[in-house]
């Protein structure tokens, strides 16, 4: 039974799992099975690259000029130099968030050793990416000392402006709680509560 199966949940996987009891899964979590971090690095690569080179074509083409509109107003291009969290809050609080990121990225790689699934995979790729992506912006950007500011240029209507590395931040984590209400765990077992 593969993986996929197991984590939607298929009819024929709580009965092959029941038979085997929860201990002998997770004693054989891992055996037989490839490790992920592979693909890990790779979608970590890429959401940080895009995130990257998105950030330095907005700053060198956009910054200091008039929001170009993309869908009318209701989505635009503006850049915006973001010293806080998500929708600008806790701005006296950057040296905070540094850590955060530093400590996010930290407790990922230690999850990488244990990682057999590719969904987890996947969304930890995405988190990484994006948290690097932050983190570069807030250890090189202005005013440096751990303190720069984030490049926003993402600006929908009625809602905060963002960046790409923000966006794998949050569609990792949503994965995550997807994959863990389903019961997946990183080293690809399936439990049930």
């Amino acid at each position: 039974m593969t993986e996929a199966e197991q984590a939607i949940g298929t009819p024929d996987a709580g009965k092959a799992e029941e038979g085997a009891g929860t201990s002998a899964a997770g004693a054989a979590s891992g055996a037989g099975k490839k490790r992920r971090i592979g693909v890990l690095v790779a979608i970590a690569a890429f959401a940080y690259l895009l995130d990257l080179g998105s950030k330095l074509a907005v700053v060198a083409k956009l910054e200091h000029h008039a929001p170009v509109e993309v869908i009318g107003t209701w989505l635009q291009l503006e850049v915006i130099r973001n010293r806080g969290a998500a929708f600008g809050m806790g701005e006296a609080m950057t040296i905070v968030f540094t850590v955060i990121a530093a400590a996010v990225i930290v407790v990922i790689a230690r999850l990488a050793r244990k990682l057999y699934s590719l969904p987890w995979a996947i969304a930890l790729g995405m988190l990484l990416g994006g948290a690097f992506g932050n983190l570069t912006d807030r250890v090189f950007r202005a005013p440096g000392d751990l303190q720069g500011a984030v490049v926003d240029f993402i600006a929908p209507a009625h809602f905060a402006v963002f960046n790409l590395a923000d966006s794998a931040i949050v569609c990792g984590g949503f994965l995550i709680v997807i994959l863990s209400f389903r019961g997946l765990d990183p080293d690809g077992t399936v439990h049930k509560d």
